[in-house]
């Protein structure tokens, strides 16, 4: 198969209809402070010609990429709502498991299980789940990477610091959903408990 060529013709600048040239100046200072020194020398040039739509380089450059970045901003208020319900699922999860388990609680802290026991076992049991869930989580993380790479800019689809971090936080949000209903499960008065079997 032949590659295919692009034709292009040049043509002189009096030939083309422009509706507008763009200048730009580079500076060490800041840029808007030369504007008017710029509007004075195109004025000498010709008086006709005006100079509108005056911008520093971020600024065009912040135009040029607003939607990527509105797209970046809907992606975080997204994945914030979903570490916001995640944690509740969890915390529910674990909440009614304490309340299911009241009476076993009980038995085990009429036979001495201390509070850090009861800790342990709860706790130990929502990270156990968490970490299954991290671990699904990212392999699905990694087979999907494939589609985010359009959406991305300057980062890789496989960024250590992402892949990291990301588990981290939901792990940690798991542990403070899990440590307050077993907080609340160290309390259980074996007693009444075992008073109503």
């Amino acid at each position: 198969m032949e590659a295919e060529t692009r034709k292009s013709v040049y043509l002189a600048h009096q030939q083309i209809p422009v509706n507008g040239l763009s200048l730009v100046a580079r500076t060490s200072r800041d840029a808007l402070s030369l504007v008017s020194a710029i509007r004075s020398e195109v004025k000498q040039l010709d008086r006709d010609l005006p100079l509108s739509d005056v911008a520093a380089m971020e600024e065009v450059v912040a135009r040029s990429i607003w939607q990527r970045r509105l797209y970046a901003l809907l992606f975080a208020v997204f994945a914030g709502g979903a570490l916001l319900l995640a944690v509740i699922g969890i915390y529910g999860v674990m909440a009614y498991n304490v309340i299911t388990r009241t009476h076993e609680i009980g038995v085990r802290v009429a036979l001495g299980a201390t509070a850090g026991d009861v800790l342990k076992l709860i706790v130990g049991q929502g990270m156990k789940l968490t970490a299954i869930g991290v671990v699904i989580g990212l392999g699905g993380a990694f087979a999907l990477t494939r589609l985010m790479t359009k959406l991305l800019f300057n980062t890789s689809t496989t960024d250590a610091v992402t892949f990291s971090l990301i588990p981290f936080l939901l792990a940690a949000a798991a542990s403070l959903a899990c440590y307050i209903p077993a907080r609340r499960a160290t309390k259980v008065d074996p007693m009444i408990v075992l008073r109503y079997e």
